[in-house]
C-alpha cells in the first residue's frame, strides 16, 4: 500500500479502544501491515495458509479480518470509500440506482413443472 493510499484509508478505519482509553492491550501488529496482507491475498486469489513470511502469520491476519467481518466493519469500510470516491467524483455518496442487464435476470418463460400421472388400480368386475 502506497503511503498517498494510506492517507486515503486511515481516517476510514475504526479506532482500537486501547487509543480511546477504554482498556486493553494494544494489537501487534499494524493495521496497515494487517490490510496489506488482506490485499495481497485477495489479489493474488491465495489461500490463507499460504500466506507470505512478509506478512504477520496468516492465523493472526485471518483473526483480525475474521474479527472486522463479524462486527460488520468490512461493510461500514468498503461504504465508507465507496462514498468518498463518489464524492470525489463529483457523485452523490449513495448510489441511487442500479443497473440489470438481461443476462443476469432469467426471465418470461416459466417452465411448467409436469408430474407423472397416477395410474388407477384396475379392479376386475365378476359377472
Amino acid at each position: 500500500m502506497t503511503d498517498a493510499e494510506w492517507e486515503t484509508v486511515r481516517p476510514l478505519l475504526p479506532v482500537p479502544a486501547w487509543l480511546r482509553g477504554r482498556g486493553g492491550q494494544p494489537e501487534a501488529y499494524c493495521h496497515r501491515v494487517m490490510l496489506d496482507a488482506i490485499r495481497y491475498l485477495v489479489d493474488n486469489g491465495i489461500k490463507w495458509r499460504g500466506m507470505p513470511v512478509d506478512f504477520p502469520p496468516w492465523d493472526r491476519v485471518y483473526a483480525f479480518f475474521r474479527r472486522w467481518r463479524d462486527h460488520g466493519l468490512v461493510k461500514e469500510f468498503h461504504d465508507r470509500l465507496r462514498g468518498q470516491a463518489r464524492v470525489t467524483l463529483g457523485r452523490d455518496a449513495a448510489p441511487t440506482a442500479g443497473v440489470i442487464d438481461s443476462q443476469s435476470v432469467k426471465g418470461g418463460r416459466r417452465r411448467r413443472c409436469r408430474q407423472p400421472r397416477l395410474r388407477r388400480r384396475q379392479t376386475h368386475q365378476r359377472p
